[in-house]
């Protein structure tokens, strides 16, 4: 694949040549199936579900998962991976996210060796889709606050609750839904800790219902569930890791993905603008050959660069096994707050052109809204790096 043009600092030298070929084969696969339709996905509001079989066979679910089926591939090609997926759309990123760091992360990290073995092979290869239930509607940035809860009857579980904004929840076989449940502490008393529950979603009282009238993220899917009385056997709580530790490393991993996530969105945008203003003609001459154009370009381009670099740091650091949370939010906050402001200034060069589907900057800018929030607002990470710099928690 050719050089990006808006890799003014040559950081694609700093990859190896395996790193590459990962790189350029998920982005072959996004010019191909995404492409060409995501823009008529995005108006209708449709999640195409027929690339999820296309997206498995690449190794995309669980990618940087070792063993049950899974590509093992390293953080930095996932990473590189979930750039060029965004860079077709956020929402299509987003899948990979919601089966890999969420789904079957929950389980990896947190389930029993049997757990693991029944379901990761299958999640891996696509034929079992799953979500993660975590946020509520009055529970997003303060999960334990969450009022989902789960009780022991008669040697089984019953969860009852409500969860908001669940990405795959209608199309999914299997839920991973976090509810507080009784918990024996170190001495051997109850106590009420978060834990996760394996929930196929064909399980009586459980219903999921798509949230409908979307700005963002619409080819996408986000839903509603509602659990009622839903019994499950014992041997549906994942064991390991109890309380809020369980989800925080799942939210951990997707977090890590948006960080590269949201520079591919950045850099299409980008490279849009930039080929627009090398054809588009006013006053005789092309956009790009004035001025005050190429300055928005030129600004557009260091931040990209920048974010790119913050995304490599975390890839390495990762890798080697010396990456800490603070880390993650750095590159959660910065790059999402920077690929929004660079989609934003990308539609400008396109003027009136800009805000129709023909062009991804705006469409990229709304899905930006969304990425922006969820897995950590602004304001959680701002206080996570308020936390690492000066030792105080400044939460409540």
């Amino acid at each position: 694949m050719t050089k990006h043009p808006t890799d003014l600092l040559n950081i694609e030298s700093q990859f190896t040549a395996e790193e590459l070929r990962v790189r350029d084969q998920v982005a072959e696969f996004v010019d191909r199936r995404v492409r060409p339709d995501i823009a008529q996905w995005y108006e209708n509001a449709v999640l195409p579900l027929q690339l999820l079989p296309e997206m498995a066979e690449l190794g995309l679910f669980g990618m940087h998962l070792q063993g049950y089926g899974c590509a093992g591939r390293s953080a930095t090609e996932y990473g590189l991976a979930m750039q060029e997926m965004e860079a077709g759309d956020s929402g299509l990123r987003t899948v990979v996210s919601v089966q890999g760091s969420l789904a079957m992360s929950a389980i990896y990290k947190n389930g029993s060796e049997e757990q693991k073995q029944k379901w990761l092979p299958k999640m891996a290869a696509g034929e079992v889709i799953g979500c993660f239930g975590l946020t509520e509607p009055t529970a997003g940035s303060d999960p334990s606050s969450m009022t989902t809860v789960a009780r022991k009857e008669a040697g089984e579980w019953v969860l009852n609750g409500e969860k908001r904004w669940i990405g795959l929840a209608t199309a999914a076989q299997v839920a991973i839904i976090w509810a507080k449940a009784p918990t024996a502490d170190e001495t051997g008393n109850l106590v009420e800790k978060v834990r996760g529950f394996i929930v196929p979603t064909d399980t009586p009282g459980f219903r999921a219902a798509a949230i409908e009238s979307k700005l963002s993220m619409r080819a996408s899917l986000q839903c509603d569930i509602q659990l009622d009385q839903v019994r499950l056997p014992e041997e549906a709580i994942l064991p390991q890791n109890p309380g809020l530790r369980g989800p925080f490393s799942c939210l951990a991993e997707a977090r890590y993905g948006i960080a590269w996530g949201a520079m591919g969105a950045a850099r299409d945008a980008l490279e849009a603008a930039l080929e627009y203003s090398q054809h588009r003609l006013q006053f005789s001459r092309p956009l790009s050959g004035y001025q005050l154009t190429q300055k928005k370009l030129a600004d557009m381009a260091l931040e990209l660069n920048k974010g790119q670099l913050i995304a490599l740091q975390l890839g390495r650091a990762k890798d080697a096994g010396t990456l800490e949370n603070h880390m993650i939010s750095v590159g959660k906050l910065n790059n999402c707050r920077a690929a929004i402001e660079i989609c934003r200034e990308a539609r400008t060069i396109l003027g009136g052109n800009g805000i129709t589907t023909e062009y991804s900057p705006l469409r990229h800018a709304n899905n930006l809204e969304s990425v922006r929030t969820y897995e950590g607002t602004d304001e959680v990470h701002t206080l996570i790096l308020g936390q690492a710099l000066t030792g105080e928690a400044a939460f409540r």
